[in-house]
């Protein structure tokens, strides 16, 4: 195998596995063994020089697109919208693990704070906490 395919082999797996952390550094990375691959393949540069490549590209990606990949995939929630301590309505069975509750027609991901109550369709519920963009509910107060 040339050093080509074992760098292009390298950066690709970095990039799959990116995939299941969602941390944008495994990317760069692999993003620098594919410039490294590129240098090996069609320049046939030295392994020494492929490592410089490797190191200085993932390093400028790390501190240049990283940063703003994290920026415009950071999402924060209007806090016009913020419906702690809002009564919703149950639209779907809420448990301790998921259900659906309806806040000022909005639907809302919804489940129960508290251990092994369940609100039923229906149910009035009072929103207590935001876990992400799930409604963390408890009976209503």
């Amino acid at each position: 195998m040339t050093e080509a395919v074992v760098w292009l082999i390298a950066g690709l797996v970095l990039i799959g596995v990116e995939v299941l952390t969602g941390t944008f550094v495994l990317v760069m990375l692999g993003g620098g063994a594919l410039a490294a691959a590129a240098a090996a393949g069609f320049l046939d540069t030295p392994l020494t020089i492929n490592v410089v490549i490797f190191a200085v590209v993932s390093a400028a990606l790390l501190a240049g697109a990283r940063p703003a990949l994290r920026r415009r995939m950071h999402v924060e929630l209007d806090s016009g919208h913020n419906p702690v301590g809002v009564s919703g309505l149950v639209v779907q069975r809420v448990d301790r693990d998921h259900g659906q509750i309806k806040i000022d027609g909005e639907l809302w991901s919804a489940r129960s704070m508290e251990v092994g109550r369940v609100f039923e369709p229906g149910e009035r519920v009072t929103v207590m906490q935001l876990s992400g963009v799930t409604a963390v509910v408890a009976s209503e107060l």
